[in-house]
């Protein structure tokens, strides 16, 4: 937002962007004296400050201004990863007003009855890093397959395996976690973790060795594990360290 070069922004903006109201509240707040740059009554919403710097007051709260917001949250199934739908509640809905005051949106996407890490920025140049295919940054699930998966299937995940597309996929890592037979049935508990994001890749991948993931959970994205004090669609803002182990795979 202050970009190179910019140093100040128009106070309403910065009060807007940080969840204070619209640009006409923000003016009312002016007239009605409410507002302080430095020390000093504010007089017209369109002042320009520079918002890291000067000491900006409401009601004599102080506004500590950021540009970017990066939130860790625990997908439930049934919510799509997206910023709008017409049918279903997105990932958007799952936060308070005054985190949507930033417009973030999710980083790539889990699908609509996958649970687990997903990460929601605004921050548009991190987003780009994580998700270009060049980066190949890794992805780590674990997941309950109707089949026996085993040591064949291990050695073509490693491989790569073909989809349904023709596209072969690139090596993965799969591990056997557990398995449990129900009935004529068996079922195998897995962690993997794959470089890319197909549209539901773990899924069709299991599909091309003739199994079906019944419960898909991401846990991992590049450095950044899903804390696991939160519950289904709880979430919360990273740590200094955390954005640190993300930026590390820019």
């Amino acid at each position: 937002m202050s970009g190179k070069g910019r140093t100040t922004l128009r106070l309403d903006k910065v009060l807007t962007h940080m969840g204070y109201g619209s640009r006409s509240d923000i003016k009312k707040y002016v007239k009605q004296g409410l507002i302080t740059v430095n020390g000093i009554r504010a007089k017209d919403s369109g002042m320009h400050v520079q918002p890291e710097s000067d000491v900006i007051l409401l009601e004599g709260e102080q506004i500590v201004y950021r540009e970017f917001i990066y939130v860790m949250l625990h997908k439930p199934p049934g919510v799509v990863s997206a910023t709008e739908d017409r049918r279903d509640r997105t990932v958007l809905d799952l936060l308070a007003p005054e985190l949507l005051a930033f417009e973030p949106f999710p980083v790539g996407r889990l699908d609509k009855d996958t649970e687990g890490l997903l990460l929601l920025t605004n921050d548009g140049k991190l987003a780009h890093e994580l998700l270009s295919p060049k980066r190949h940054v890794p992805k780590t699930y674990t997941a309950l397959v109707s089949g026996d998966v085993g040591e064949e299937d291990v050695r073509q995940f490693a491989k790569g395996v073909t989809l349904d597309d023709g596209y072969v996929t690139l090596p993965g890592e799969l591990t056997v976690l557990d398995k449990e037979q129900q009935g004529e049935e068996v079922l195998s508990r897995i962690e993997l973790t794959i470089h890319e994001g197909k549209f539901h890749q773990v899924k069709r991948m299991f599909e091309s060795v003739g199994k079906k993931v019944l419960y898909l959970k991401r846990n991992r994205m590049g450095n950044l594990s899903l804390d696991p004090s939160l519950k289904l669609g709880e979430y919360r803002e990273l740590t200094d360290d955390e954005l640190g182990l993300l930026k590390g795979n820019e």
